[in-house]
């Protein structure tokens, strides 16, 4: 499959993200730098660029907790926060929901040093490039916040994000336009648009607000009923009840709306779970979706999580779910813990097969009921292909030896298998590990290992029981990699690292150390930055991928 063009080659008049002049004297210190965990400090990040933007128009300004103000959104930051700023005092306050050219009325949630948080109450003055969102939750649901906004405008906000944390956090400087430097390149946008994720799970709850009538700033009635749908964001008990998701397929969609109808008349006896009074049976209903790997026909596995184990009591659901062709597999997780969690402590076949596959680059895999795969299949070839483009890969890669840590179910590494001498697969979940185990033998990929263990543990024999790689694949979530995993890739002297990034803020932070390494360690930065790729992963939502690729300065 061919790499898709990349944003800029598509026919509209968004401009290219405006890049600001930054210099390696960031506002935030070295020793803070290295200290980032999540995204406040990427939003400092952005609040220092807005700040040094406009210096002069900047004045004392202390504002209270609850104070309404107006405000101007200036650009998006990390996670889709809009960067907003107080007319006539340049004072950079972070708004969820505001988008860049809107005037807005918010209210002061917290004060953090040199920026405050607020709540959107109100438009004034609607954002650029608006569009009317498709979806009727827009406007109340946490997933998909930027869907009033153009396409063409979040793929230019997304890749600006990028470059201000690879920029300002990593000390990477401005990337040039071309030249040696230049290493951003433009961000490769999604085909799909909506109807693209394999995976949703929803949630049962007892309180449920109405569609629409959601309002941050005040406390609207709370209704004692059922409710199935996603949280409402920034509430683990409340649940926006909803009947369908434009994210997911529409057959799944009718899933959604027939579980919904069915549990709803039946609430007397199939009771939703409440997280308060952790009472009820119903908790979760997960829907993934892949395709045959013979026929190529839609697969849908229906997971529903409960608090105990009862299949008399949806034994009547699961007959009307076994009337849809498409679903071959239907299971049931159980779970006592009072966490909000999906993944159950046992799990029961109901139904069907145990797990639904789907192809990837060639390739078939096992998708079970709480295994890790990529969200966005389609999408995820082009991330794959991305991946090995940035290894390198030659007619001498055939004696060289991979590496994939948090390898997942094993897709990146096993992709590449055929032209490596041999991959090796670290990652901490034992069931993921046991997939890949089982990917590999379903593929007759024999030159491919996985171990079980855990990347933010590491002792002093990891290592040991692998050869020392020649190429590195790194897939860490969110937080990153833990400082002695990247001290171990200094030392392995691989002549090439690829870092694969969901949180463009940690990866700046972790690039920093391999290409700069201003940690306190005796070691010099080992590694070279040759290009950073943004992918958008998730339209519509402020997540953004990279795959950075580096290589071995000596």
């Amino acid at each position: 499959m061919a790499v898709a063009a990349p944003w800029r080659a598509f026919p509209f008049s968004w401009p290219r993200p405006r890049m600001r002049e930054i210099s390696h004297s960031c506002a935030c210190s070295s020793a803070t730098l290295l200290q980032i965990e999540d995204s406040s400090e990427a939003n400092r990040a952005a609040v220092a660029a807005e700040s040094e933007e406009q210096p002069a128009k900047k004045v004392p300004f202390f504002p209270k907790r609850g104070q309404e103000l107006e405000l101007v959104c200036e650009s998006l930051a990390f996670k889709g926060q809009g960067v907003c700023k107080v007319l006539e005092t340049g004072y950079v306050v972070m708004c969820d929901r505001a988008l860049p050219g809107e005037r807005l009325i918010a209210r002061i949630t917290k004060r953090k040093g040199s920026y405050a948080e607020a709540l959107k109450l109100r438009t004034i003055v609607t954002h650029d490039n608006a569009v009317t969102p498709p979806c009727k939750y827009a406007e109340s649901c946490g997933g998909c916040r930027t869907q009033n906004l153009s396409y063409e405008a979040q793929l230019a906000a997304k890749e600006d994000q990028v470059h201000q944390l690879i920029s300002r956090v990593g000390r990477f400087g401005r990337s040039e336009e071309s030249g040696s430097g230049s290493y951003l390149k433009p961000i490769f946008p999604c085909a799909n648009q909506y109807h693209y994720r394999n995976k949703m799970e929803f949630s049962f709850g007892t309180r449920w607000l109405p569609p629409n009538e959601f309002v941050k700033n005040q406390s609207p009635d709370i209704k004692e009923d059922f409710a199935l749908g996603l949280h409402v964001p920034g509430s683990y008990d409340k649940i926006l009840d909803i009947r369908e998701c434009l994210l997911q397929h529409d057959v799944a969609n009718q899933i959604l709306l027939d579980v919904h109808t069915f549990c709803e008349t039946h609430r007397n006896d199939l009771s939703a779970y409440d997280t308060k009074t952790h009472s009820g049976f119903l908790r979760h209903l997960t829907l993934r979706s892949g395709h045959d790997e013979h026929t190529g026909k839609l697969q849908v596995m229906v997971n529903i999580v409960t608090s105990v184990h009862h299949p008399r009591m949806i034994k009547p659901l699961i007959e009307k779910l076994v009337t849809y062709s498409e679903v071959t597999s239907i299971v049931n997780n159980v779970t006592s813990s009072m966490a909000n969690t999906g993944v159950g402590e046992k799990q029961y076949l109901l139904y069907g097969a145990p797990a639904i596959t789907e192809r990837l680059r060639g390739l078939v895999f096992e998708i079970s009921a709480n295994s890790f795969f990529q969200t966005n299949t389609s999408q995820a070839e082009v991330l794959y292909e991305v991946v090995e483009k940035a290894c390198n890969l030659t007619e001498a890669s055939s004696e060289m030896n991979m590496l994939d840590l948090f390898c997942g179910t094993g897709t990146i590494g096993l992709s590449m298998a055929n032209k490596v001498n041999h991959v090796y697969g670290y990652e901490l979940v034992q069931e993921a590990v046991a997939n890949a185990r089982r990917n590999a033998n379903r593929n007759n990929i024999l030159n491919a290992t996985f171990i079980q263990g855990d990347l933010n543990k590491l002792t002093s024999g990891f290592g040991g029981n692998f050869p020392r790689p020649d190429i590195i694949i790194t897939d860490p979530n969110r937080p990153g990699m833990h400082p002695k995993l990247l001290q171990f890739i200094l030392k392995s002297g691989a002549a090439r690292v690829v870092y694969v990034s969901c949180n463009p803020a940690t990866c700046a932070r972790d690039l920093d150390v391999l290409c700069h390494s201003k940690d306190g360690s005796d070691l010099a930065g080992g590694y070279r930055l040759l290009s950073v790729q943004p992918i958008d992963m998730f339209p519509h939502t402020p997540h953004v991928e990279c795959v950075c690729a580096l290589e071995l300065s000596n």
